[in-house]
C-alpha cells in the first residue's frame, strides 16, 4: 500500500513537471511568435513609409506667378448651346499648390486601400478599373496616413484635381492642342500613327495591350507624365456639358454631391490621337471603372471657406 502511494506520487509529481515544461514552452512560442510579428509589422510599416515617403517626393510645385508658372489658365467655354461662338475666359491662378508627376501606381493605391483592382498589374503601373468613389476615398484615407506620419502638416489635403487644375498643369503652360505643339503626327504617318505623339502617350497607334510603368515616356513642360493617353484621368469636378463649370476654384475641400457622373480628362491607350487634345472631356459614371482610367493626386493647403 506504501509503495503504491509513494509511486502515485511520483506519477503526479511527474505529471505536474511535464505540464510545467509545456507550459514554460508554450510561453517561449507565445514569445517568439510575439517577436516575429512585431519585427514584420515594423518591416512592413517601414516598406509603406518608404513608398509613401517617395510617393511625396514625386510631386511637382506649381507656383501660379513666378517664372515658368502663368497666372491664369485661358480657356475657350464649351456651351450646350452650339449656335453661339465660343469665348475665351480667363480664370486666374493664385496660389501655389503641388500634383503628381505620375498616376497613382498599383503599389501605393494597394498600401493604402489594402486591395488592388487593376487588371494590368505591375507595382508601378498605372492604378485602374477603379470608381472615382474610390479614388476620393483613397485620398481621405492617405491624406490620414500622411499626417499620422508627419510627413504632411495639418493643414495639408491629398486630393483630386479640380478641371481646371488639370488642364492648366496639363497645358504646361503653353496655349497649343497637345502640350507639345498642335500637330501629333509627321509627314508619312497613316490610320492611327501620330509619331510625334508617340514620344508622349500611349494611344491606338503605339498602345500593345499591356500598361507599362508610369513615367516611361516624356513629360510635358511642367515635368508631368502621362498626361495625354495611358489612362484616362478623374477630375474632383461633377460632369457639366458647360465647360468651365462645377469647380473651378482652387479649393482644399471635398464636397459633397448627388450627381453620378465626373469629368475625366487626358485619353487612354484605347483611343486615337484625335482623342488625347488638351480640350477633350467626357462623363464618366461615379460608381465606374474601366481598365483605361485611373487618377492623379493634388497637394494643396486646405482653406476654410
Amino acid at each position: 500500500m506504501k509503495n503504491a502511494l509513494i509511486a502515485n506520487s511520483r506519477g503526479e509529481d511527474a505529471m505536474a513537471l511535464a505540464t510545467r515544461r509545456w507550459a514554460v514552452v508554450c510561453l517561449l512560442i507565445a514569445l517568439i511568435t510575439t517577436s516575429r510579428g512585431q519585427a514584420w509589422g515594423e518591416e512592413r510599416t517601414s516598406k509603406q513609409r518608404a513608398l509613401f515617403e517617395t510617393f511625396l517626393s514625386e510631386f511637382v510645385s506649381v507656383r501660379p506667378g513666378e517664372e515658368g508658372f502663368p497666372d491664369s489658365l485661358k480657356v475657350e467655354s464649351l456651351a450646350q448651346d452650339d449656335s453661339k461662338d465660343p469665348q475665351t475666359i480667363v480664370i486666374p491662378f493664385t496660389n501655389p499648390f503641388q500634383i503628381s508627376k505620375y498616376e497613382v501606381y498599383q503599389d501605393l493605391y494597394e498600401a493604402v486601400m489594402g486591395e488592388n483592382p487593376s487588371r494590368w498589374k505591375g507595382p508601378r503601373n498605372s492604378a485602374e478599373r477603379i470608381s472615382h468613389e474610390d479614388a476620393v476615398e483613397f485620398c481621405t484615407r492617405l491624406t490620414s496616413i500622411l499626417r499620422e506620419e508627419n510627413l504632411i502638416g495639418e493643414t495639408q489635403v491629398v486630393r483630386l484635381p479640380t478641371e481646371t487644375e488639370w488642364l492648366y498643369c496639363a497645358k504646361g503652360g503653353t496655349n497649343t492642342a497637345y502640350s507639345f505643339g498642335d500637330n501629333p503626327r509627321l509627314d508619312g504617318d497613316q490610320g492611327t500613327q501620330a509619331s510625334r505623339l508617340d514620344d508622349y502617350a500611349w494611344h491606338t497607334g503605339n498602345a500593345a495591350g499591356n500598361d507599362p510603368a508610369v513615367g516611361v515616356l516624356k513629360p510635358n513642360l511642367f515635368g508631368l507624365y502621362d498626361i495625354h493617353g495611358y489612362l484616362w484621368e478623374y477630375c474632383l469636378d461633377d460632369w457639366t456639358p458647360d465647360f468651365p463649370g462645377g469647380r473651378t476654384t482652387q479649393d482644399g475641400l471635398f464636397r459633397s454631391s448627388t450627381s453620378t457622373e465626373v469629368t475625366i480628362r487626358g485619353g487612354s491607350w484605347k483611343d486615337p490621337y484625335s482623342l488625347l487634345r488638351l480640350k477633350t472631356r467626357k462623363p464618366f459614371p461615379k460608381a465606374g471603372g474601366d481598365d483605361a482610367v485611373g487618377f492623379r493626386c493634388v497637394l494643396v493647403e486646405a482653406r476654410a471657406r
